[in-house]
């Protein structure tokens, strides 16, 4: 792909991420879900690499870098068959919202964990009930002399098994209004009353997907993240990054499928000439490329937006970034497939997973229905109807 819009600082780290992920590779993830293991040689080493907190504040032990820098790392790794999925919720979301809203305390407990790879964080957002909707979130803390008490449950939740703690998403009364309001709370893996259920999933990955139960989970006071009247803008300040690192994953998938298919195209000789050389093959490949391209520049845009502090501008392109790569990833997964035909669906070539890996940029973490709703509302000033 195209690097000319990129700095020397960025083409450099692209070459030294795609050259880790080579050493691992898609036969490694693949082994790994096969043990019911996790990437953690890979984790650890791009931890070492200083990729994993290359956004998080240099005062913290991270990089000093931003979302531009973290979901080019992302998108490296996807484009060598071993993306890091942990890396959206643990440096991007959670490493961001710590670090822009934390206490000092906070931020001195968990970013240098998170930068250097040696503590990791799950987020939960979804509810069984909400979904899409957070108006309709139920998980509730209430005070209880100084402490907090958490009751609630959330699905599809990733690697909470790994996560040495867990960002919940709850509401807490308004004392002026009696109205519910998003907060955040971090939520340690051994705290009493957390429970985790490993949810059957089809999606062939390391990171396991869990339903959470918390049954009146004590929290201190210093549970809870930031300001208890900020916690909405706190909330978006998470999901913004984590828009941007979604359309990350959801190129890098796609990169390493045609990837697998243009090489496969040029050397499969069927005819007199390779099977590239027919137009039925190649254009279906060639506009996969294009649309990936095309969402990359969206998703840079998005991480532009958010590294400048622009909150709104980057809810809008990081929205898009997410829907197009999520659509480019299917339609590149689904070519490559293809292209590949019987072999396609073979484990030799280890495409055949991807078919339902892929949906997942398109599902998670917001649909796209949920998103052309942001852009005909938010962008186009339509009529809400809901």
């Amino acid at each position: 792909m195209s690097t000319v819009l990129e700095t020397e600082e960025h083409q450099a780290l692209r070459a030294a991420v795609a050259a880790l992920g080579k050493r691992y590779g898609r036969a490694y993830m693949q082994s790994l879900v096969s043990e019911g293991g996790h990437p953690r040689e890979l984790w650890s080493e791009a931890a070492k690499a200083g990729f994993l907190g290359v956004n998080l504040p240099e005062e913290y032990g991270g990089g000093g870098a931003g979302m531009a820098e973290l979901s080019l790392v992302l998108e490296e790794l996807g484009a060598s068959g071993s993306p890091l999925l942990m890396m959206i919720v643990s440096p991007a979301i959670c490493g961001t919202v710590i670090s822009r809203f934390g206490t000092e305390e906070q931020k001195r407990q968990w970013l240098p964990g998170l930068a250097d790879g040696s503590l990791t964080m799950a987020f939960g957002i979804t509810e069984p009930d909400a979904g899409s909707n957070a108006h309709r979130i139920t998980t509730t803390a209430r005070r209880d002399g100084g402490d907090w008490l958490l009751t609630g449950r959330k699905v599809f939740v990733s690697g909470v098994d790994i996560a040495d703690a867990t960002l919940i998403v709850g509401r807490t009364e308004d004392a002026r209004t009696g109205k519910l309001k998003a907060c955040l709370f971090i939520v340690p893996r051994e705290t009493p009353g957390f429970q985790r259920n490993q949810i059957d999933m089809e999606v062939h990955a390391p990171e396991k997907q869990f339903e959470l139960v918390l049954d009146d989970v004590r929290l201190p006071a210093e549970a809870l993240v930031g300001d208890e009247d900020a916690g909405l803008l706190q909330l978006f300040a998470g999901l913004n990054p984590e828009r941007i690192m979604t359309a990350a994953f959801g190129i890098g998938m796609g990169r390493y499928a045609l990837g697998r298919a243009v090489e496969y195209a040029k050397t499969r000789q069927v005819w007199k000439e390779p099977i590239g050389a027919h137009q039925a093959i190649a254009h279906p490949l060639a506009q996969a490329h294009i649309e990936l391209e095309l969402a990359r520049l969206m998703m840079q845009k998005a991480a532009r937006l958010y590294d400048a502090g622009d909150d709104f501008g980057a809810g809008e392109a990081a929205n898009m970034a997410k829907y197009a790569a999520g659509e480019a990833c299917v339609r590149a997964v689904d070519q490559a497939v293809h292209t590949l035909g019987g072999n396609g669906l073979t484990r030799e070539y280890g495409l055949a997973s991807l078919i339902t890996g892929a949906r997942v940029a398109r599902i998670a973490p917001v649909s796209r229905e949920m998103i052309l709703n942001y852009v005909s509302h938010q962008t186009l000033g339509l009529p809400k109807s809901y």
